[in-house]
């Protein structure tokens, strides 16, 4: 469904940031970037959903192309019109409305008005918690809430592939099992494909069927979940543990050494 070729990145003319990334989303699959802060991660999503020009970036090189069209030159507008909708990192919910408002405006484009309120529903069965909070203003939620509803607002875009950006960012651990559980049941009953940037390796590898690693705007690993959950190297960097089960801090690592490690 996805295709990512080869793609640089440079802001404002100047700063390269994606050096020649590559990636492939499949119909009804989850696919997992991950990588520490400043890796690249959110980039390569505004670079698929079109969000770069609002940035002064832009795709300068190779191409990405979705359900067999090209859209590294396409307007957001015209991406999300073709089936890709981005959650952005950090809850961005409408402060000033309501729940059930901001779920609407997921829906602006469309003109179904039965097929709305049939998708409300559906949202608000995956996510209980907030139907009791329709009415309420958006920026008087909880912070595992305010994900739910980001989450929902996509969905009420009908989208055939979803971006989703650090879902488990400052949420507690039992929050982040109840969203990942929802966005695995998503993919499953909706046959919606996922990519999903996280830094918390160990839940995005828990429901995706494939990983890649990045690193200064690179993908230095890539493979099946269940190979990379078992990887030394991802073990060590990314989960915090070593060869031998004991933690590690991740400053204690050096950074001439990770990077000769992922590189060999």
């Amino acid at each position: 469904m996805l295709q990512v070729n080869n793609i640089e990145v440079v802001y404002m003319n100047v700063i390269l940031v994606l050096r020649g990334v590559s990636l492939e989303v499949g119909d009804g699959k989850i696919v997992a970037l991950l990588g520490a802060n400043g890796a690249g991660k959110t980039t390569t999503l505004k670079a698929i959903s079109g969000l770069l020009k609002t940035e002064q970036g832009e795709v300068t090189d190779g191409s990405i192309d979705f359900d067999g069209k090209r859209i590294d030159r396409h307007d957001p507008e015209d991406i999300a019109a073709l089936g890709v909708s981005q959650v952005m990192e950090g809850r961005r919910v409408l402060e000033h409305l309501t729940v059930e408002e901001n779920l609407r405006v997921g829906a602006y484009r469309r003109s179904d008005r039965a097929g709305i309120k049939r998708d409300l529903e559906m949202v608000f069965d995956y996510f209980p918690k907030i139907r009791d909070f329709r009415h309420r203003t958006s920026g008087y939620l909880s912070g595992g809430e305010q994900q739910m509803l980001v989450i929902g607002r996509a969905l009420m875009a009908r989208p055939q592939l979803m971006l989703l950006d650090e879902p488990s960012l400052g949420l507690a651990p039992l929050l982040v099992r109840e969203i990942y559980d929802i966005i695995q049941r998503i993919n499953a009953e909706q046959d919606m494909s996922i990519l999903l940037v996280e830094q918390n390796v160990r839940a995005a590898l828990g429901i995706a069927d494939y990983g890649h690693v990045m690193e200064n705007g690179r993908i230095v690993l890539a493979g099946p979940a269940e190979r990379l959950k078992d990887n030394e190297d991802v073990k060590e960097f990314y989960m915090g543990l070593s060869a031998v089960g004991s933690r590690k801090s991740y400053r204690e690592v050096k950074h001439y050494r990770r990077r000769k490690r992922w590189l060999a």
